[in-house]
């Protein structure tokens, strides 16, 4: 449970809850960022890079709060997914393992970013690449469930992998910018924020 919560926690929790909600509608502006994949369209986002950004700079505590709070402002009907969708049924999208696991994905690169066994850029960048991990085997093997399951599109989990492939290519490459931007930033910041995920 979320106990004692500082309303400077509740400040930066809520800037990375906008930051998500930005990163989910690129495609509102730009609708050719989003790739057709067995008869769908997934769009292309900045989340995963927030998400691991949010678990990097705010801890596993925070960060993974911040994203449970940006998928229930969702699921409670809050137009904040991607294409300024809301509601609970967008969890059932082929792309609702990714909003789920965004949680996961804050958690896992909050928790390896506490550990203090290994130098800043190499401990941030482990727990980068461990947060982007989660968060696409969680969300493909999602879509590939979804598609087949109650999509019908009969897409083979390898097909549902290499048509992920772009992504994956762009969110690694974010995902190591996340790591390299807190490894030069945190020690720059103020007190009060570097102790939040202490």
């Amino acid at each position: 449970m979320m106990k004692n919560i500082r309303p400077v926690e509740i400040t930066i929790g809520a800037l990375f809850v906008c930051l998500m909600v930005i990163g989910a509608n690129i495609t509102v502006w730009f609708p050719f960022l989003a790739v057709p994949i067995g008869g769908t369209s997934v769009p292309l986002s900045l989340q995963t890079f927030f998400a691991i950004l949010a678990g990097l700079m705010l801890g596993k505590r925070l960060g993974s709060f911040a994203m449970i709070t940006y998928v229930l402002i969702g699921v409670v009907g809050v137009p904040v997914f991607a294409g300024m969708h809301g509601g609970p049924m967008q969890l059932l999208t082929p792309t609702g393992g990714f909003i789920i696991s965004f949680v996961f994905t804050a958690f896992v690169a909050g928790w390896v970013a506490e550990r203090k066994t290994l130098p800043n850029l190499s401990r941030y960048l482990l727990a980068s690449i461990l947060g982007l991990v989660i968060n696409f085997a969680f969300g493909v093997t999602f879509m590939y469930v979804a598609m087949n399951a109650w999509l019908h599109l009969e897409i083979s989990y390898l097909a549902a992998w290499i048509g992920m492939v772009p992504f994956l290519v762009k969110d690694f490459a974010l995902a190591c910018l996340a790591a390299l931007f807190t490894a030069r930033v945190i020690n720059r910041l103020p007190m009060k924020w570097k102790t939040i995920n202490a």
